[in-house]
């Protein structure tokens, strides 16, 4: 196994250009796993550890850019304002140790369906940032996720960071593990209000083959918020509403049986975890985080 350490952006893309099948690292809290249990064994390692700007981020007026390389004790400290799902799902990534090292765009490459960073994601609405010596391109999120542990990646592309919009209402993230800590998860649910489109934005983690949106929950809570005049009431949601968008993110779920827990169970969980964020959210909403988002 041959290692690379190009020492600047350039220099790393001009490596993945002549080493195509070059895996990239920079935490290594996943590719480290997979070769110590050998269960990949590349040809050439890309280590992207001196490539300083992956290690930062910047803001614009309404998003946040997340170079590749940011760990997520830094999300969590940093952008818990910005970026409160993403936070809250950062706090449940491994141990300290990890979220020292590990990165979104780490998470990214790996493109398990059980990525903690991915439902996070998906509600806020991101995009991947691609480059190559061939020249950048941005995929949104949803579309970047092919298949189990697959993405859309060309071989000769690196994620350079990813494109977030900053949180304009309340986020929530809530993931079931089978302990409390270190754990991947069985399932896990992100949710979003984006008050000033009037949408509404949700991410599913560990419960299909790829991280996915519950689209037809998105758009029935949306058209209920608004033909109910919700957004500028703030009134209580009424139950079966909470319980109707419940039942469609579970029915966008496309879970197997495996040791972690069964299809049956996911599907409950996700209906639990859709039900209870959305009071949370809502619940924030209507105390004033986002109501004004509005007219910003």
């Amino acid at each position: 196994m041959d290692f690379l350490r190009p020492a600047g952006w350039e220099e790393a893309l001009a490596a993945k250009a002549e080493h195509p099948t070059a895996v990239p690292i920079a935490g290594g809290t996943d590719v480290m796993v997979e070769i110590n249990f050998d269960h990949r064994r590349p040809e050439y390692l890309l280590d992207l550890t001196r490539v300083a700007e992956l290690a930062e981020w910047e803001a614009t007026d309404r998003t946040i850019r997340l170079g590749a390389g940011v760990p997520y004790t830094r999300i969590i400290e940093e952008l818990r304002t910005e970026l409160p799902g993403l936070a809250l799902a950062a706090h449940t990534v491994g141990s300290p140790q990890i979220r020292n090292r590990g990165t979104v765009g780490g998470n990214l490459g790996a493109a398990s369906p059980a990525g903690d960073a991915h439902p996070a994601l998906l509600a806020a609405g991101a995009e991947v940032e691609a480059a190559s010596v061939r020249g950048t391109r941005r995929i949104p999120v949803e579309e970047f996720f092919t298949g189990v542990k697959r993405h859309a990646l060309e071989p000769d592309e690196l994620i350079r960071a990813v494109h977030i919009q900053k949180a304009d209402g309340p986020q929530q993230f809530s993931k079931v593990g089978t302990r409390n800590a270190m754990v991947i998860a069985v399932c896990a649910f992100a949710v979003a209000l984006h008050p000033r489109t009037r949408t509404v934005r949700t991410g599913i983690g560990s419960a299909a083959p790829t991280p996915v949106r519950a689209h037809e929950a998105e758009e029935f809570l949306g058209a209920a918020l608004e033909e109910g005049g919700f957004w500028d009431s703030g009134a209580p949601l009424d139950p079966s509403t909470a319980r109707r968008f419940a039942e469609l993110c579970a029915g966008a779920c496309r879970p197997i049986d495996d040791v972690r827990g069964s299809a049956a169970y996911r599907r409950h969980a996700v209906r639990v975890m859709a039900r209870r964020t959305l009071g949370w959210t809502w619940e924030a909403y209507r105390e004033g985080d986002g109501r004004t988002a509005q007219c910003a």
